[in-house]
């Protein structure tokens, strides 16, 4: 064993699910326990077990078998701030600050540090409560792989392979049918799915939210593998793409969640207009959460348990308000703040925008 101040954590999902979750609390559970003599407590649905008390002691023993295992045993949510949260005054739904909850629930369970697995709008509850005195470490978690501090979130590369493997089903019947078949994606405001998963489904048409498109050269580009006797084409945009001078189509509103923007619809928008311009039946099939569910893939198992360990280590070590982060080949940590300070989008002079225009895929521009 090595000595550690800190013998009692917490440890909570927050967000959209992700597949690695799992591998995460076991890798908490197993290195605080076996290195650090550390009790664990799992917090259950995000923050609002913490604003709750809803809350169960984690061993070895009931994380035994979840490795493999997609979502996460603790359950998550996108919503319940704490800052932020949904309190009924007589027939009236009014947001209070309940922060204080976080704070006498922590203190019942004797917890003297919390971990906290989640994306930018998690981490940047966690940065938040890390001000007020809370003792805080951060697990980087999304498959829209959009946060600026690591290099890669676990998640990202199971969802890749989920849209990857619907690319090369669709390539089949689009080409028994002569059809245009567009697949939309997931990643919000990034486009890292779309590229990645249309570079490696060998798509024609690729679409993402850091370039507006211009429908007209992609309605080009379909009638140019017409005239070269292609008889069908792919086409991958992810859910934030817009064209040029428009926006995105957003499918709802959430009240209460993280972000309460809810894209959707723009793999119609684009089918629409293909076929009215080309005449070529186009179908659509959306991913949705398909991408976030099923056992993570051996890459997003091993990552996901390394920054386990290393959030443990940072309580250990006393280093609190970071988050373990991946840079190049090893687990480092930054500060909390800078983890949410903006979104790593795909750079639109970068190589694999390059490597996508030299093989002759259209990116709508």
């Amino acid at each position: 064993m090595v000595k550690s101040a800190v013998k009692r954590i917490g440890v909570l999902t927050g967000g959209g699910d992700a597949p690695g979750l799992n591998a995460v609390i076991r890798a908490v559970v197993k290195s605080a326990s076996r290195v650090y003599n550390m009790s664990v407590v799992g917090f259950e649905n995000g923050f609002g077990g913490l604003i709750k008390n809803q809350a169960r002691e984690l061993t070895e023993a009931n994380v035994g078998g979840i490795l493999p295992i997609g979502g996460t045993i603790l359950g998550t949510t996108n919503r319940d701030n704490p800052f932020h949260y949904p309190v009924t005054r007589g027939e009236e739904i009014i947001y209070s600050d309940v922060s204080d909850r976080v704070f006498e629930n922590i203190s019942i369970h004797g917890i003297e540090a919390l971990i906290v697995i989640g994306g930018d709008g998690s981490l940047a509850i966690a940065n938040e409560l890390y001000s007020q005195g809370l003792k805080v470490v951060g697990v980087p978690k999304t498959i829209d792989n959009d946060l600026s501090a690591t290099d890669q979130t676990f998640g990202f590369d199971t969802a890749l392979a989920t849209a990857t493997e619907a690319l090369d089903k669709l390539h089949t019947t689009a080409e028994s049918h002569h059809r245009v078949m567009v697949l939309e994606v997931m990643g919000r405001y990034a486009g890292w799915i779309a590229l990645y998963s249309g570079l490696a489904g060998g798509a024609d048409v690729i679409l993402i939210p850091e370039i507006p498109y211009d429908i007209d050269v992609v309605i080009e580009k379909i009638n140019a593998r017409s005239k070269e006797k292609k008889k069908f084409s792919i086409i991958v945009v992810a859910e934030g793409a817009k064209p040029k001078d428009g926006e995105m189509v957003v499918k709802k509103m959430v009240e209460g969640s993280f972000d309460p923007i809810r894209l959707g619809g723009i793999g119609d928008a684009v089918a629409q207009a293909v076929e009215l311009a080309t005449g070529k039946e186009s179908r659509v099939t959306v991913l949705g959460h398909l991408q976030r569910g099923g056992s993570p893939t051996a890459f997003d198992r091993i990552l996901a348990t390394r920054y386990g360990v290393g959030a443990v280590n940072l309580v250990a070590e006393g280093n609190f308000g970071k988050m373990a982060c991946l840079k190049g080949l090893n687990i480092e940590s930054v500060p909390l703040a800078e983890a949410v300070g903006e979104l790593r989008t795909v750079p639109t002079d970068g190589e694999l925008i390059k490597v996508a225009r030299q093989l002759g895929i259209c990116l709508g521009t």
